[in-house]
């Protein structure tokens, strides 16, 4: 998520966290020449595949995030484009609480009069006779590299912050795997004194190799009796992390799949959290590496 601000003498590209990071994205610069002064624009930052016309994978993009100066050859590999969907600034006029209608309808006028070839296109707007359409757009969502729907209301205003009821992110129901937890650490403020970050693995042939990490989605209660679990069947100490046996299995939920080659399993998933202790599973039900592989390539 990122906001484009130009105006008079001045170019600035802002991240959803509040972080300047015009620098970091110098293939957007030449829009500073050609976008009217006094406009201000939200959409997404996206590493973009010129040639299929499609997002890349947000690894892509992640490794210009983490850097203060970008190589060329990393420029190359992953240009950046900005996906715009809506428009809070026009001639230097703070259209915020124009309905949504008319700041896309300002959005589009703009970007359609910008010279063919600049990193910049309006986000696509989607239509549908009813809920059952939508429904069919959205389980498509992942083949466009998209984590579902935005649905927003026509006669909405721009509000800053997580407001509810204008605006929905109807997103795809995340992928799952059974897997096995393997290490614990303690967690961070009021669960400091609670084990509540775990490393988890699946089975690989005859044995189980750590894949991920995940520290959210159980109740509190759950994390309690886990860590009582963990203090009694402690293997090995590794500083603050401790070894547990194989018998734990979770059910992790996560948004994405990448190949990586920091990782032991090969393999890196995108937002996993826990969605449910599965005490009604063994370690032998636990999923496997292989499946994640074909995961892995039926995503890329």
């Amino acid at each position: 998520r990122g906001q484009l601000i130009a105006r008079p003498g001045a170019f600035a590209l802002w991240s959803r966290g509040e972080e300047l990071i015009t620098d970091r994205f110098p293939d957007l610069a030449p829009l500073a020449d050609f976008l009217p002064p006094g406009t201000v624009i939200d959409g997404e930052i996206l590493a973009w595949d010129a040639a299929q016309n499609r997002p890349l994978p947000f690894a892509a993009l992640q490794k210009r995030i983490g850097r203060k100066t970008v190589p060329k050859s990393l420029l190359a590999e992953a240009p950046a484009r900005l996906l715009a969907y809506d428009l809070l600034e026009d001639a230097g006029q703070d259209i915020r609480d124009q309905p949504l209608s008319h700041r896309r309808t300002r959005l589009d006028a703009i970007i359609t009069a910008l010279p063919p070839g600049l990193p910049l296109a309006t986000s696509t707007a989607i239509t549908a006779p009813d809920w059952d359409g939508l429904a069919n757009i959205r389980a498509t969502a992942r083949e466009e590299g998209a984590e579902g729907l935005m649905l927003k209301r026509a006669t909405s205003a721009y509000f800053a912050g997580r407001k509810r009821g204008d605006w929905w992110k109807w997103k795809l129901d995340p992928w799952t795997v059974d897997c096995v937890m393997l290490y614990a650490q303690a967690g961070h403020g009021r669960r400091a004194n609670l084990f509540t970050d775990f490393t988890f693995g699946v089975r690989h042939g005859n044995e189980i190799v750590p894949f991920t990490k995940a520290y959210s989605g159980l109740t509190d209660a759950e994390f309690n009796e886990i860590t009582r679990w963990v203090q009694k069947n402690t293997l090995e100490r590794f500083g603050p992390v401790r070894k547990v046996p194989a018998e734990l299995v979770f059910e992790i939920g996560f948004e994405g799949i990448r190949a990586s080659p920091r990782h032991k399993s090969g393999i890196a998933l995108r937002f996993p959290r826990m969605l449910r202790w599965r005490r009604d599973k063994g370690v032998e039900e636990i999923d496997t590496l292989d499946s994640l592989r074909a995961l892995l390539q039926a995503a890329s």
